[in-house]
């Protein structure tokens, strides 16, 4: 009798032990799949966005990426003027949602230094200065929005609660306005679905100053939280 009792008993903590291998990892995966169609971090590896955020910074965006799996849903607008967001210069192609699991996972296991997918994204941070229907000129780097609904321009600094610098340069006298990255720049109105995104550093870095408008769909993403470094945890 005992030993039918043992051999029970052993059977039943093998059942159990294959029970927690079988259900520990299928929870991490869904958990990994289900928070990356909200949340997506990513580390910040350049200084276009100097003094704001600093090359090293861990950052959750909030992802728009459930969007992709509702072809025919119009994405809202989840950002304002100064929030910082993630641009996905190629939002238009389709990529395989079940890469998304294993690409987060891998993103987990590697503190985000490594993904499937990155050589499949072209991916920037960048802070919305326009909105859809606004005016945005600039003049020796001071940047001025004219909303729609207004019948006379602000700084970029006026129309957000956002608490942010810009890094601009020290212009030479060889500084030739008709560069891409020149300080000045001619009134652009902005269409319905076109929002406008520039670098903190105004200096030498792409953004809508050469791209041009983009599409409210390539935002793929709004900065929600710094993680790291624990000196500058909060919002950035």
């Amino acid at each position: 009798m005992k030993k039918k009792s043992f051999y029970t008993n052993r059977k039943s903590r093998k059942f159990h032990n294959r029970k927690i291998f079988i259900i520990i990892p299928l929870l991490f995966f869904a958990c990994v799949h289900i928070s990356s169609l909200f949340f997506t971090m990513r580390i910040i590896q350049n200084e276009t966005m100097l003094p704001n955020l600093r090359p090293g910074d861990r950052i959750i965006f909030s992802s728009y990426r459930f969007h992709t799996f509702m072809p025919g849903l119009t994405r809202p607008v989840y950002y304002d003027r100064g929030n910082i967001v993630l641009i996905d210069m190629f939002s238009d192609e389709e990529i395989d949602p079940l890469y998304h699991i294993p690409d987060e996972l891998l993103r987990f296991i590697t503190l985000q230094r490594l993904s499937i997918l990155e050589q499949r994204e072209n991916r920037y941070v960048k802070r919305v200065i326009g909105l859809p229907g606004d005016e945005v000129t600039m003049s020796n780097f001071i940047v001025r929005v004219r909303t729609r609904e207004s019948n006379f321009s602000l700084t970029e600094f006026e129309l957000t609660e956002q608490s942010y610098t810009s890094n601009v340069p020290n212009v030479s006298i060889l500084w030739d306005s008709r560069l891409p990255f020149s300080g000045d720049m001619n009134p652009v109105i902005l269409g319905e679905n076109e929002v406008f995104v520039l670098s903190d550093d105004r200096s030498n870095t792409n953004d809508s100053r050469t791209w041009g408008p983009l599409h409210i769909n390539s935002i793929s993403g709004r900065a929600l939280f710094r993680y790291w470094p624990p000196s500058r945890i909060g919002r950035p």
